[in-house]
């Protein structure tokens, strides 16, 4: 039986992305993680953290055989962790920003991002058509990615169907202050915790992060945040009374509409 955590220690790693450089940014986050310094059970990596954001697709895409993935495969059983984030992916012909979260025994769950950002990710990539959510040593996590945050239908919390949701994100500093504001909103209404991990650096198109991953409980408090502009590791730790008394105390979820999401 696995073993049920009533605590979840989730090592934040914010860093500068290399810009298309798959090699330098799988040795650099590993180097971020195994000096952390501190015990942990769930590695979260920025999105497409091993290219950046980049709409190269056709040069930069892999299999989920291909070397990011294997290389993740390693650190989850390495670090004897659940490992967390997105890289630029292809099947069948096509290219996704597939998010990734794999566990030590090799267990490999898969989303592809659903919400394209307006430009060129619609140009080169193919948007995902399905939610997912998982369980891992007791918790329901649900994993998206950046732009999705701003969509909440998509990220609702149907009777109470994740713990914990991940965002790995990429998030400029322009729109900082609506990705803090929107993570807070999704772990309210959403009455479950809400982890973001975003990058920092200026990326090949010159466009800037600070970073500011945080992570938020179930009534929008902040439970930590990481500093702007700055390179660290570090770990959350998330706990699940505390969850689990608030929603049976205020059991808003029951009182919110049931609806389906269709997709062509």
């Amino acid at each position: 039986m696995e073993q049920q955590l009533e605590e979840l220690k989730v090592l934040v790693v914010q860093a500068d992305v290399k810009w298309e450089d798959i090699d330098a940014n799988l040795n650099h986050f590993e180097e971020l993680i195994a000096n952390s310094g501190e015990s942990f059970n769930v590695v979260l990596l920025p999105e497409m953290f091993s290219t950046g954001f980049s709409g190269n697709a056709q040069q930069l895409a892999e299999p989920t055989t291909g070397r990011t993935i294997l290389r993740i495969k390693n650190w989850a059983k390495r670090f004897n962790s659940l490992v967390v984030g997105s890289y630029i992916a292809e099947e069948g012909g096509l290219y996704y920003n597939r998010g990734f979260a794999i566990e030590p025994d090799g267990t490999s769950h898969y989303y592809d991002k659903h919400h394209l950002f307006f430009g060129w990710e619609k140009e080169f990539f193919a948007p995902g058509k399905e939610r997912l959510i998982f369980s891992y040593k007791g918790w329901n996590i649900s994993l998206v990615i950046c732009y999705d945050l701003r969509f909440p239908v998509w990220l609702r919390n149907q009777n109470l169907e994740y713990d914990v949701m991940f965002c790995v994100t990429q998030w400029p500093v322009s729109r900082q202050q609506i990705l803090e504001t929107l993570t807070q909103a999704r772990a309210i209404e959403n009455q479950a915790y809400m982890v973001s991990c975003n990058r920092i650096g200026i990326d090949g198109n010159m466009i800037k992060y600070i970073g500011g991953s945080q992570a938020v409980d179930f009534n929008g408090k902040i439970i930590d945040r990481l500093a702007d502009s700055t390179e660290e590791a570090k770990v959350i730790t998330l706990k699940k009374y505390p969850l689990t008394s608030n929603r049976e105390k205020a059991p808003v979820w029951e009182d919110a509409e049931k609806f389906s999401v269709l997709n062509d």
